[in-house]
């Protein structure tokens, strides 16, 4: 649950206070507790512009703990975000139960500042799933804001923040408590409290649908509870439709082709992609956004077992593609395959799938860049340029015809993916090119679901990544 917002027409008195002020080489005369900060400036031989890259803290005379941070609008959104994350951690690092936000200077100025303290404290001040036997943690229950009174701009923002929460709060789950089927119903339920139109494929259904390739990789669990969930999310005023599809993988063991230990930890974070896809529909149903949404999530675990599918076995997808399987651990785009269909034969107006898909893009970008692909150009432009605003960033990768040589096969339509792993990020969106038709679509490799101490706003290892950006699309940023 997030915390209360009030704008406050007094400056607060507060046990927490932040002060956020634009980038200056002097600071303000009606700064608050002013003589503190210059006093602290002072003892680490810091200069006033300083504080945009190192904010700094101090207890005040009545016992309160003081936070001053500077925001440089001269910077990208992902430099301001990280300027006032680090600012808020000062505070949020004693786990107050309130805290209050101080903005200044011009408008314009206030504004930002008023929007990313808030959706910082927002994401950053509720608390994530953990399994210890004491938690002494505390969420954080009010934030009072002085300084910036137009309260219609933080509806949005704390549907997106409800979103990256959803999203994270599913991804941090343990793999025991977030199985296919325990998924399955985290998902109806909340289907029934947001009004979301509900189907599910499940096992029986998808092999005498001829989904084959979902198929091959979920036999290998034990219960058989594998499902593609479809939500939708309708508005009588939308112009388009956009379809969400999301990869939920919620353990991968690598399959016959055993991850080894390192690589497997973590695994049961595979499910990403679908946390991602669920936190979109969520906020933009929050925000009532004009727009009609389908959301297809591929629930699925990759298991060893005797039932389990193995490298060359010959599968036929939903569409009537046979696929050569070459490495097991290259499940994703197997569930990806059949589900891209089904959300393909609806027709939509744009098509965007969500994935924790390669440790390919991940090797090129790291974990602070998340990687898109496409089948228009345009689209692709769109994403990246999207991405810088809302310091979700996103790097384009080319996705030529030539490259599709690596997934030639000699005895069936198409390589799962490449036996050497060369480029396997690029190839990966090429098999699942095959799948979508001639829809607009756009494939977000999520590199960045788990940046170690935080990324951008979000100062968890899970960042929720994906959740702001997929609404800055729908929102036609």
């Amino acid at each position: 649950m997030l915390a209360q917002l009030t704008l406050s027409q007094t400056l607060p008195a507060a046990a927490h206070l932040l002060v956020l002020l634009p980038k200056a080489k002097t600071l303000p005369k009606d700064l608050p507790h002013g003589g503190l900060l210059k006093a602290v400036l002072a003892r680490r031989d810091m200069k006033a512009g300083e504080l945009a890259k190192s904010p700094v803290s101090a207890n005040a005379e009545n016992g309160a703990l003081v936070a001053w941070g500077m925001l440089d609008l001269e910077k990208d959104m992902f430099a301001q975000q990280v300027q006032v994350r680090k600012a808020l951690q000062l505070l949020l690092a004693e786990n107050p139960k309130s805290i209050a936000i101080v903005v200044l200077g011009d408008e314009a100025q206030r504004k930002r500042a008023a929007e990313l303290a808030v959706y910082g404290a927002w994401v950053n001040g509720a608390l994530l799933p953990v399994h210890k036997k004491k938690d002494e943690r505390k969420p954080l229950q009010k934030i009072e804001l002085f300084g910036f009174a137009d309260n219609k701009i933080f509806a949005p923002l704390k549907a997106q923040a409800e979103g990256n929460l959803l999203c994270r709060e599913l991804t941090v789950l343990p793999p025991n408590e977030l199985t296919p089927g325990l998924y399955r119903e985290r998902i109806k339920k909340l289907a029934q409290q947001h009004g979301w139109q509900h189907e599910e494929f499940d096992m029986k259904k998808l092999r005498k649908m001829g989904a084959g390739a979902f198929v091959s990789v979920a036999q290998g669990s034990d219960p058989e509870d594998a499902a593609i969930v479809h939500l939708s999310y309708q508005h009588s005023k939308a112009k388009q439709t956009v379809a969400l599809v999301g990869k939920g993988i919620c353990f991968d063991t690598g399959g016959h082709n055993l991850k080894p230990s390192r690589y497997m930890h973590n695994m049961h974070e595979d499910m990403n992609g679908s946390a991602v896809a669920l936190g979109i529909l969520l906020a933009a149903t929050q925000e009532k956004m004009a727009v009609n949404l389908d959301c297809w999530l591929a629930l699925a675990q990759n298991h060893i077992s005797p039932r389990a599918y193995k490298q060359n076995d010959i599968v036929k997808a939903l569409n009537g593609t046979t696929i050569e399987i070459i490495h097991t651990d290259a499940e994703g785009r197997m569930v990806l395959a059949d589900t891209l269909t089904l959300a393909a034969r609806a027709k939509p107006d744009l098509m965007i799938d969500f994935a924790t898909l390669t440790g390919s893009m991940a090797t090129a970008l790291g974990a602070r860049y998340s990687g898109v692909l496409g089948n228009r150009d345009e689209l692709l432009q769109r994403a990246v340029n999207v991405s810088k605003q809302c310091g979700e960033r996103l790097c384009a990768f080319p996705m030529d015809e030539d490259f599709e040589v690596g997934l030639e096969s000699k005895v069936a339509d198409i390589k799962q993916c490449a036996q050497a792993g060369e480029a396997d990020h690029i190839l990966g969106a090429c098999f699942l090119k095959r799948f979508v038709d001639d829809t607009p679509w756009l494939h977000i490799d999520l590199s960045a679901s788990r940046c170690e101490e935080g990324l951008g706003i979000v100062a968890s290892d899970v960042t929720g990544f994906g959740v702001a950006w997929g609404l800055g699309i729908l929102q036609g940023k």
